[in-house]
């Protein structure tokens, strides 16, 4: 299995457009693992997590072909994983490709985005209303919606994804998970967990991450030995405002045996015994 990270900022990105802080200075200068775009990844080209406004220059960059998408896994509607105005280039009269939809999963809030802005075009989308902690099996994978920390105006969601014998936790945007989804979480076996760490060393960890969460969410797994023996932990979703470069993310995490994501990274999972 492969997981490709295509992008891993937050809202702004890295450099963010307008911003002249010392990080978005050094960030310009530095370039490489410093510059970031919106947080997605997309799992063996077929199954993608969001859908921001920088997918197109993600085709681009990595060489996807959207057309091959089969599944669309949406967390929540924040316009930095779902610009759904960019959706309506499938509809008929933008775009031409073959008969097979592209199925999309979300809550509430998404669904109704997504349909609000493709109404009156013809396209190929199927739409599926996920609830949490309810297995659904998509075109690709095994998914369980799980409850997030993020936004109380709506419903949003991290995913566990069971694909071709491996388990995969997609852990943001979120703060520390709760109690249900950690309950949830504690008799499984995790092949790959993904966390954020949008907020640094920052002590605000109630809608997002910070380093110290990022670290006692680790701890947690390992004492519940939900990560498989060798199971990389990835970290991503990092904003400007944090004030860490790649450089400096890596001297947190690394010590503590995690993996700092940077746009481009791509974290195979092998075979199954």
């Amino acid at each position: 299995m492969k997981v490709h990270f295509l992008g891993t900022a937050a809202f702004e990105g890295i450099p963010s457009l307008f911003c002249q802080c010392s990080t978005c200075k050094q960030a310009r200068k530095r370039g490489g693992r410093n510059i970031r775009s919106r947080t997605s990844v997309i799992i063996d080209n077929v199954l993608k997590v969001d859908f921001p406004p920088d997918t197109l220059y993600h085709s681009h960059r990595y060489g996807i072909d959207m057309s091959q998408v089969q599944d669309l896994l949406i967390t929540h509607s924040h316009s930095d994983h779902l610009y759904a105005d960019d959706m309506t280039i499938r509809a008929e009269g933008f775009a031409q490709y073959g008969d097979s939809p592209l199925h999309v999963y979300g809550h509430d809030i998404p669904l109704r985005l997504c349909s609000q802005t493709l109404n009156g075009y013809n396209h190929k989308y199927q739409f599926h209303r996920v609830l949490p902690f309810e297995p659904l099996q998509t075109q690709t994978a095994t998914i369980v919606p799980l409850l997030a920390a993020h936004d109380k105006q709506e419903t949003c969601l991290l995913y566990y994804i069971e694909k071709d014998g491996k388990t995969i936790l997609y852990g943001n945007d979120s703060g520390w998970f709760p109690e249900q989804t950690w309950a949830w979480l504690k008799d499984k076996k995790l092949d790959l967990a993904i966390l954020e760490c949008t907020t640094g060393r920052s002590p605000h960890r109630h809608n997002h991450m910070n380093v110290d969460a990022v670290m006692e969410a680790k701890a947690w797994m390992d004492d519940n030995s939900v990560l498989k023996a060798g199971a990389p932990v990835v970290v991503t979703h990092f904003s400007h405002n944090a004030g860490l470069l790649h450089e400096d993310l890596m001297d947190i995490f690394e010590p503590h045996g995690m993996q700092v994501a940077y746009d481009g990274l791509v974290v195979s999972l092998g075979a199954s015994s």
